[in-house]
């Protein structure tokens, strides 16, 4: 079963990020390989937002590349 409001070794909480898009905070950051997938849930309406895909180099920081 998926939970994508769950901590797991990929996917973690971004706290005191202020995204550069409208979010439902919490936003959450999963790791794929190189790339970044930032989302939101909407738990009442069991809703995943995918608000961003980036690509991560090994030299930046989630903040550099948002």
């Amino acid at each position: 079963m998926y939970v994508p409001a769950s901590l797991s070794r990929n996917r973690k909480i971004l706290i005191n990020l202020v995204p550069p898009w409208d979010a439902v905070p919490p936003v959450w950051e999963l790791r794929v390989k190189q790339y970044r997938v930032f989302y939101d849930v909407d738990e009442a309406k069991k809703i995943v937002y995918v608000r961003a895909v980036r690509e991560k180099p090994t030299n930046k920081t989630t903040e550099e590349i948002l």
